[in-house]
């Protein structure tokens, strides 16, 4: 990496794509046509990942390509002529967990660094040597590694080896995501990208021996989610994994949406950023975190950084979030008037508040709202329909626009 530390963002589509190279990811990854865990929805076309490509090139950034899936015969088959048309196009990495793949993908496109996936789980010196042996320039950690054994890992593996590590978003219930959930409930698997995230669906649970002992199943109105994980976030205590060895830090999110992924990204840049310049102080944390409880997420917690699970929220499945998405700006027309695309309600009046990746904290009242024709509206209702409204100085194209729902 031309940089000490990397912030890697996900995109699952074009539009998020942009959103994380815009809000300062160093590099995204992202799925193509074949073997990537995101088949259903989040993949991108052989043209696309050259585009994709192209637009990271461009502002000096990386894409890397997730081939991760767990391949059979035909597929090892096919892989050969996958890996090398990802050299072609420019992909900066393949992102792969099956050890056979590992060795296909370097006997037929050496030129392209392969990162061992969190799928392999990896947790210990020895299979992170190994994968360095095989020709491996990057694992990613298994995410039920502690701060201290991140740390002798990396003591004890050539230093030519660099360290991933997931700081931020959903975890999997299963080991190193290696769940059969999907798999035995609808028939579609998660280790061939089909999950249909079971655990996260609603359950109620007891064990047959112990009669009496159960999981109540009115935890909220939208009942028990006992097999769903809290989110990672690691926002508060970057710096110690940065102190462990991990110089790429990993965002979870290529189902999620382009206002996530900017929201996410935006707030790691700036601590990263506060972190090596020196700036960071607890109450840029505690604002950036702010910034995080803005976009939709399950009640957070550390993971096994710090060996138990360290929550950081009350306890509960069902999703969170401070703000609504209401719209992006599309255009800053003549006068300080904005062109924006309605996502969702926008009321005259009320104070929308900025995602930018050149200001924190902006916002501006909704005030003159128009449509098409020039119409005034006392409300914005029609999702993707265009409206104009006076806007703050400083407000862009490609910003986004939300509403606080609670403080």
């Amino acid at each position: 990496m031309n940089q000490p530390y990397e912030l890697l963002s996900p995109a699952g589509s074009p539009e998020a794509l942009s959103a994380a190279l815009r809000f300062g990811a160093d590099a995204v990854y992202v799925g193509g046509p074949k073997l990537q865990l995101r088949s259903g929805s989040a993949g991108f076309t052989m043209d696309g990942l050259e585009s994709a490509a192209k637009a990271a090139h461009a502002l000096g950034r990386k894409l890397y390509v997730t081939v991760n899936a767990f391949p059979t015969n035909g597929e090892i088959d096919a892989l050969p002529d996958y890996a090398q048309a990802l050299y072609a196009l420019g992909a900066d990495a393949a992102i792969v967990a099956d050890l056979g793949a590992i060795a296909t993908l370097r006997r037929a496109a050496p030129g392209l660094p392969v990162h061992v996936s969190t799928q392999a789980n990896c947790l210990n010196y020895a299979a992170a040597r190994a994968y360095f042996d095989m020709g491996a320039t990057r694992v990613v950690l298994g995410r039920e590694m502690t701060l201290e054994q991140i740390a002798e890992l990396r003591a004890k593996t050539p230093a030519a080896l660099e360290l991933e590590a997931f700081v931020h978003g959903a975890m999997c219930m299963a080991y190193s995501g290696r769940c059969l959930i999907s798999a035995y409930l609808t028939g579609r698997s998660a280790n061939r990208g089909a999950c249909t995230q079971s655990c996260r669906w609603n359950y109620a649970l007891m064990e047959e021996k112990r009669p009496g002992e159960y999981f109540p199943v009115e935890e909220d109105a939208g009942g028990t989610t006992l097999l769903s994980s809290y989110d990672l976030n690691g926002l508060g205590f970057l710096d110690q994994i940065m102190a462990a060895g991990v110089t790429s830090f990993k965002l979870e999110g290529r189902m999620k949406s382009p206002y996530y992924v900017a929201t996410v990204t935006s707030a790691y840049r700036r601590r990263i950023d506060g972190i090596l310049e020196g700036t960071a102080t607890p109450e840029q944390v505690a604002l950036l975190q702010r910034e995080l409880n803005a976009a939709s997420h399950r009640a957070y917690a550390s993971g096994f950084y710090f060996g138990e699970m360290k929550k950081h929220a009350p306890d509960g499945g069902a999703y969170l979030s401070d703000c609504a998405f209401v719209g992006v700006v599309k255009e800053r027309l003549p006068g300080g008037r904005l062109r924006v695309e309605v996502r969702n309600r926008i009321r005259a009046g009320e104070t929308l508040e900025v995602l930018s990746p050149n200001h924190l904290g902006l916002s501006f009242p909704a005030a003159n709202i128009t449509d098409g024709e020039g119409h005034p509206l006392d409300a914005a209702t029609v999702p993707m329909t265009l409206v104009d409204m006076d806007g703050a100085e400083g407000v862009e194209a490609g910003d986004y626009l939300r509403v606080r729902v609670q403080s």
